[in-house]
């Protein structure tokens, strides 16, 4: 059973299509450019090495979302409408780019000592925790749009909390505390692995 069936042909039909490109997106990506710069100047590795973590998660996931899309007839979630570009099923470049500096943004709110707890929690753990129920409750609101869907009934705000949202920060937040060596290995290892599933999947087999 399926909550929204043709929001999948809807996007479908508009994938990597240029039809709908708007001009802003190259205001956003001077702001993401602005924003890592800025960062690079001020050596906040740290910062930086969260950002790219979460955003080579989030890649992972829209990549899976988008096979399971190809293997099944339906992604979990989907962007029929609304976007400038859509990059993958499941992702708009606006929201790619949000998700591009989600992670540097949110470290700056983590206390220095990594090893501090809150409420009794490790505050890491506690702030990844945190932001993914934000996120969630956001996604709440997406849903309600015309430019997001969730698809299947048994999808929505708690299941995407839990398996897509919390990995996206723990992801961001642990990597901002691990050595440089660990920091890069993780980035790099998830960046090829994304690559080569794009250059497979999407450019030669056309699966997504």
């Amino acid at each position: 059973m399926l909550i929204n069936p043709e929001v999948t042909s809807q996007a479908l039909a508009i994938l990597r299509s240029g039809e709908n490109f708007q001009w802003y997106v190259i205001t956003l990506l001077a702001a993401v450019m602005y924003i890592y710069t800025n960062e690079i100047s001020n050596k906040n590795w740290k910062g930086i090495a969260a950002g790219l973590a979460l955003y080579m998660v989030h890649w992972f996931y829209e990549i899976l979302n988008a096979l399971i899309q190809h293997f099944s007839g339906h992604a979990l979630w989907t962007v029929p409408t609304g976007t400038s570009f859509l990059l993958l099923i499941g992702v708009g470049i606006e929201l790619s780019l949000m998700f591009s500096v989600a992670g540097l943004v949110l470290s700056k709110v983590l206390p220095e000592d990594p090893k501090a707890r809150i409420l009794g929690v490790n505050n890491r753990l506690f702030f990844a925790v945190l932001n993914a129920a934000a996120f969630s409750i956001i996604e709440i609101f997406l849903a309600k749009t015309p430019a997001f869907a969730w698809v299947y009934p048994w999808w929505g705000a708690f299941p995407v909390f839990v398996t897509v949202y919390i990995p996206f920060f723990l992801a961001a937040f642990y990597c901002h505390d691990w050595k440089p060596k660990t920091q890069k290995t993780f980035i790099l290892t998830l960046l090829g692995i994304n690559v080569v599933m794009l250059v497979v999947f999407a450019g030669i087999l056309k699966w997504i």
